[in-house]
């Protein structure tokens, strides 16, 4: 199979990935919602970032650390799923929506990038992805692993800046819409932070290692 052909194939494996609801989109619609599209944008950028490292992490094979010792996974899938359900619940429970969720991310946009980050980094869909799928489409072939890695981790990179990208402009700007609309706030924040929660919890089920 000729490269090109295995790297189409790889970016239609990876579109496919990220644009399913998940803990990432879901983080990213809340940046956006609480902080506007700067925030929501950092957020991208800290979730780009994570997936470099998770690339990183798969050219380096510590992946594979990760799937024969199930207790490090799983310690990494109880992390990122608590932390993102502590986001949901605190959305949940909001009085005053959006506005009372203490993320700190219009204030500081730094913030949202390291939260986005941290989100991706703890994201167990993320670990399963370069445990089952990314060795998959790297073949001796086509040269050094640090050049195929490199294609592919572009590849990553660009279809989420693509897809979370047109998430945070389409929800940040909807926020100047819900300050004036408490209510309507308020409810759109308990959905919101229900999608983290089960998001969270069936990332937990799934991803659980016995």
């Amino acid at each position: 199979m000729p490269q090109m052909t295995n790297l189409f194939l790889f970016f239609a494996v990876v579109f496919g990935v990220v644009v399913l609801p998940g803990l990432d989109m879901a983080f990213v619609l809340a940046s956006s919602l609480n902080g506007g599209r700067r925030s929501g944008l950092y957020a991208v950028a800290g979730i780009i970032a994570g997936g470099v490292c998770h690339v990183a992490i798969g050219a380096l094979g510590i992946a594979v650390i990760l799937n024969t010792l199930p207790q490090v996974f799983n310690l990494v899938l109880l992390v990122g799923t608590a932390y993102l359900a502590w986001i949901g619940v605190s959305l949940m429970r909001s009085a005053a929506g959006f506005a009372s969720l203490d993320l700190q991310m219009e204030a500081h946009p730094a913030s949202s990038f390291r939260q986005g980050m941290l989100t991706n980094l703890l994201n167990p869909k993320a670990y399963l992805f370069m445990l089952a799928i990314f060795p998959q489409f790297v073949r001796p072939v086509y040269g050094p692993m640090w050049s195929q890695a490199l294609w592919m981790g572009l590849i990553i990179a660009a279809t989420q800046a693509a897809v979370y990208g047109v998430i945070a402009l389409l929800a940040g700007s909807s926020r100047r819409w819900l300050e004036s609309n408490s209510q309507w706030n308020k409810r759109l924040a308990q959905l919101v932070g229900a999608v983290l929660l089960l998001a969270a919890l069936f990332s937990l089920v799934g991803g659980w290692r016995h």
